[in-house]
């Protein structure tokens, strides 16, 4: 039998890629090119995304990787495709797009005050229906359209996501998959399939929603126009793929109930599987569907943790990055080699920025150093540096809390992917703070694999998503807790908290200003 090959396509916060595997799951190639999505000057907070330039640049990942690994087109079994969740797509009644923002667009504050003051309690509803909020739901930005631009609002047939967008242009059929949906917040996790009285309830046109396919289903075909786009054979099998974080969870394993995993990157998100879709009592954790039939993932979100190293870096350690240019590695590697010399809790240092979730009001404090002392010994920049990891790794702990107190249950281990997964410090750190085993698996950038693994499915390669999945994944290596460590950060956990509580305060008070406030909330 010919050998056969499956290709994710990858739209990204901050670049889009075309990675190809074979049917064991290694990666023979990618491609990946930048993008960015561009504030109107005419609507602070807005993040448009250009989806004629953004298509010219999928395609030519397609067709680059196409062309770096030297396979033949006709041997690619299926592709699948994959997201930033959130963002959504607007079409017109001939199928064109007419109007596109990004994940974290945060243009309609006026559109949420307008909800508020139209049913102060209808927030909490949809959660309950949805397991989503207003802060990154596609409602108030339907409403913005609606108020702001009414000549493209009256033109609106169709919404979707950018992993149906990515099909839709390969093949020409529109449908919106579970995963991604629903994050819409217009989405019932019970039933996985649109909610329409979501949006009678706000005066919104309730009958623009596509057909609703799982992930794993073959919803095309490749046409001669997607094929002429991107160098992709036609009649290439096409499968619906998923959000990223889902097909994240594909990509290590994290299959079944109970199991958790965390994704470090620009931010980092806590997934926990449940057989259930019940909501928080409190609303105060996210609640989505899993890429995986039947399942779903409470889902709580810590703000720019990735950013903020990569702005302590740039700002305190240019020495370090002249160093490792030199040496041929990566400054981060040298400053960890530093940091691994401080011990647990930093001396009683801590640090601010991102909060525990809380997503019917979230918001975070001004970013803050604090409980330090003039000793330059202890106190130097590596102390500061590690006191961002562990600031960080407090969150996951609360996280894990929260889910817990929604669920009743606790995962007796977890899995840490993404960038921030590459050193070995901030593994040891999270594990420690956690008391739990961290697992790394070799496939750090895990989301493309799991495309990779649904469009096997899709395609027939593998009988079910599960089994592929816990095959398919390596582990390079498991981070077991220091329990002396876990002692020290359980004691320093409930400080952090009531220090936190102290700057959000100061924050709410407008004496310093929020890290980050979800849409009305500032």
């Amino acid at each position: 039998m010919e050998k056969q090959y499956l290709m994710a396509v990858d739209a990204g916060t901050g670049s889009v890629r075309a990675v190809l595997f074979d049917t064991e799951g290694n990666q023979l190639g990618c491609v990946q090119q930048e993008w960015t999505h561009a504030e109107d000057p005419r609507f602070p907070g807005s993040m448009d995304f250009d989806w004629r330039h953004n298509w010219d640049l999928a395609s030519s990942c397609i067709r680059g990787v196409l062309a770096e690994t030297g396979i033949d087109p006709k041997a690619v079994a299926a592709v699948s495709t994959t997201c930033m969740r959130e963002g959504i797509v607007l079409y017109n009644a001939a199928g064109e797009e007419i109007w596109a923002c990004a994940n974290v667009d945060a243009r309609s504050n006026d559109e949420v005050a307008e909800l508020i003051r139209m049913d102060p309690e209808l927030e909490k509803e949809v959660y309950r229906i949805s397991g989503q909020t207003y802060a990154l739901g596609a409602l108030p930005r339907i409403l913005w359209v609606k108020n702001k631009m009414p000549e493209i609002y009256e033109q609106v047939r169709t919404v979707g996501m950018f992993n149906d967008w990515l099909i839709y242009k390969l093949t020409g059929v529109l449908a919106v998959e579970p995963s991604n949906g629903s994050t819409t917040g217009i989405f019932d996790l019970q039933s996985r399939s649109w909610d329409p009285e979501i949006m009678r309830k706000v005066g919104l046109k309730d009958d623009i929603f596509p057909p609703v396919a799982e992930c794993g289903q073959v919803i095309g075909t490749v046409s001669a126009k997607g094929s002429a786009d991107t160098g992709l054979a036609e009649g290439t099998r096409v499968v619906t793929g998923g959000g990223d974080s889902q097909l994240g969870c594909v990509g290590v394993g994290v299959v079944d109930p109970g199991q958790a995993a965390i994704f470090g990157g620009s931010f980092w998100q806590y997934e926990f599987n449940t057989p259930s879709g019940k909501t928080d009592e409190h609303c105060r954790v996210r609640v989505n569907c899993h890429a995986v039939p039947g399942m779903w993932q409470y889902e709580a979100l810590a703000f720019k943790p990735g950013l903020t190293m990569r702005w302590y870096r740039d700002a305190f350690c240019q020495e370090e990055c002249r160093l490792a240019k030199e040496k041929g590695t990566d400054p981060y590697q040298l400053m960890n080699e530093q940091a691994e010399k401080i011990p647990a809790g930093c001396y009683g240092m801590m640090c601010t920025f991102s909060d525990v979730m809380n997503f019917i009001a979230w918001r975070h404090a001004a970013p803050t150093f604090t409980n330090f002392d003039f000793d330059a010994e202890k106190y130097n920049k590596y102390t500061f540096y590690r006191a961002i990891m562990e600031n960080t790794a407090l969150i996951a702990r609360g996280h894990m809390d929260l889910v817990r107190e929604s669920t009743g249950s606790m995962p007796t281990e977890v899995v840490f992917a993404g960038g921030a997964s590459k050193g070995d410090v901030w593994c040891q750190i999270l594990a420690d703070v956690l008391g739990l085993p961290v697992k790394v698996p070799v496939v750090r950038e895990a989301t493309a694999l799991g495309a990779a693994i649904i469009a096997g499915y899709g395609a027939g390669i593998y009988s079910d998503i599960s089994s592929a999945s816990r095959r398919l994944v390596k582990w390079a290596r498991v981070f077991e807790p220091d329990m002396e460590a876990h002692q020290v950060y359980d004691r320093m956990y409930g400080v952090w908290r009531k220090v936190y509580d102290a700057q959000l305060a100061l924050s709410d008070a407008g004496i310093t200003r929020y890290m980050w406030a979800a849409p009305g909330l500032q």
